[in-house]
């Protein structure tokens, strides 16, 4: 079920130059939300941007009401949404598409590339509840695009890579050390390059993987066919459909 309800901003802390956290709360009780989910935000502050923009549901804290999301500021909508005050109020459409399917007792690996760590947060929250071994990657160009490592920490051991060496492993994300030990299943989210390679090095090791798209969506809803994918069961919005897919479902070129 799909509500629109306006959340209060409790705090908007940046955590980079250019990325910045949304905590907000509803006046009732938050109905059930599952990692890999999305948000469909109104920017009304911003007068160009006229369609709502989607984030990931970052976190979720039911005892409080709240919900986070991770943006990055990429254009007038995203620079706007920046500049909201605690106690200022939001519109969003939630929580929208399919998550991610949750294992129990299992050895996982979460790989986040970038913003990709958006979805990832809530997902090694409720692996953890649900008693898996989780190792979680973490991966981008330089150390200051490595982000809350420390909340990652509370629910599984991390791993980093960035592509200049600034910090822990160098070179890509794909090419960290941790991804020769073997999984029960693999989660991931970032650019697609790096979702491909993910996928290639779990067929090769025969290991379940899900993937959290990126696809630019406007409507969230599965009107406007803008964020179609090539899966095995014909064209798919992943706005309705996904945002997470089995990579047994997705046909890519890998």
């Amino acid at each position: 079920m799909k509500f629109i309800k306006d959340f209060k901003i409790l705090k908007n802390t940046a955590v980079s130059g250019d990325t910045f956290i949304l905590e907000l709360q509803l006046k009732e009780k938050l109905p059930q939300m599952f990692p890999g989910q999305f948000a469909e935000v109104l920017i009304s502050k911003s007068k160009k941007t006229f369609l709502r923009r989607p984030f990931s549901i970052h976190d979720v804290n039911t005892s409080k009401n709240t919900i986070s999301l991770f943006v990055k500021k990429v254009g007038e909508g995203t620079t706007a949404l920046s500049k909201y005050k605690t106690g200022e109020k939001v519109n969003l459409i939630f929580p929208l598409g399919k998550g991610f399917n949750l294992t129990k007792n299992k050895k996982v690996l979460l790989i986040g590339g970038g913003c990709g760590i958006a979805p990832l947060l809530y997902l090694a929250k409720c692996l953890n509840e649900n008693k898996n071994d989780i190792h979680i990657l973490l991966g981008g160009r330089s150390k200051e695009d490595i982000l809350e490592t420390e909340k990652f920490k509370k629910s599984g051991k991390v791993y980093i890579s960035t592509e200049n060496g600034s910090l822990c492993e160098k070179g890509l994300v794909t090419q960290n050390p941790v991804l020769k030990n073997k999984f029960d299943k693999i989660y991931s989210c970032g650019p697609m390059p790096m979702l491909k390679e993910v996928a290639k090095i779990a067929k090769q090791k025969n290991t379940e993987c899900e993937v959290s798209l990126e696809n630019t969506m406007a409507c969230g809803i599965g009107v406007c066919l803008c964020c179609v994918v090539e899966t095995t069961k014909g064209n798919q919005c992943v706005c309705t459909e996904g945002t997470v897919f089995n990579i047994k479902d997705l046909i890519w070129q890998i």
